[in-house]
């Protein structure tokens, strides 16, 4: 349970009372939940998309279902596909990068990045046939996570210290196998074949992006780790408003 509710402390904004879930040891074994704490809000994101389906005009509800995604971590995750976008797309040597991704400054990348992956996933979720925008919405948050443990199982923190240093400190290879298993499985039971690819896409992403990680800085950081959920929570939403295109 401890465990648990250290997955649910570091991956969104729900408040934990007391101090379960707070210490070293819950964090670093908290990473074989993070598929389930994915697969809750998703289908909290699911239930909305179902719910404002209902009356609500399509963009106004796509707008609103985007906020929400957002609201999750509290825009953590945007914070660190910011900081990420600002180091990794600067042409500067490692050092440096690390240097401009622990700056709390958001510089002109950050921005571009930002609207950008707001704007993309606003026009993914529209582009969405009305009647499967729910089950997107339910694997946007399960991908996103899943993304997560696929880079903490493949990469070494890039710095000591820190929130993310302290997640990579175990190699959970077993966790992102699990992880797979759980998007992939998730995928084909509410969409079958379109779910499966959209999970597969989400796979090849995280793989990619773990490989720029490596070559940018040499592993991992926390904000890396934000940037990842931000690149697969997206994917789910192109790869299916574009299997759907007539």
């Amino acid at each position: 349970m401890k465990r648990f509710l250290a997955a649910i402390r570091f991956l969104t904004i729900v408040p934990i009372p007391g101090t379960w879930g707070t210490s070293e040891d819950d964090l670093m074994g908290s990473v074989p939940f993070y598929p389930v704490v994915g697969l809750l809000l998703g289908c909290i994101a699911a239930l909305a998309a179902w719910a404002l389906g209902h009356g609500c005009p399509p963009l106004l509800q796509t707008g609103l279902l985007v906020i929400l995604l957002l609201c999750f971590s509290g825009g953590f995750h945007m914070d660190g596909l910011s900081d990420t976008a600002d180091g990794f797309l600067s042409s500067r040597p490692r050092e440096r990068i690390l240097e401009i991704m622990k700056d709390s400054h958001v510089g002109a990348m950050g921005v571009i990045t930002i609207a950008g992956a707001m704007l993309i996933k606003f026009a993914a979720i529209a582009s969405l046939p009305h009647e499967h925008t729910w089950q997107a919405l339910l694997l946007m948050p399960l991908a996103g996570r899943c993304a997560i443990v696929i880079n903490m199982a493949l990469l070494k923190p890039a710095r000591p210290g820190g929130l993310g240093a302290l997640m990579s400190k175990r190699r959970h290879r077993a966790s992102a196998i699990w992880s797979v298993a759980v998007l992939l499985g998730a995928g084909w039971y509410v969409l079958h074949l379109p779910g499966l690819i959209a999970g597969l896409s989400v796979v090849a992403a995280s793989l990619l992006f773990a490989a720029w990680s490596h070559r940018k800085i040499g592993g991992s950081t926390g904000d890396t780790f934000g940037a990842v959920c931000e690149v697969g929570e997206i994917i789910p939403a192109i790869v299916l408003s574009m299997a759907w295109v007539s």
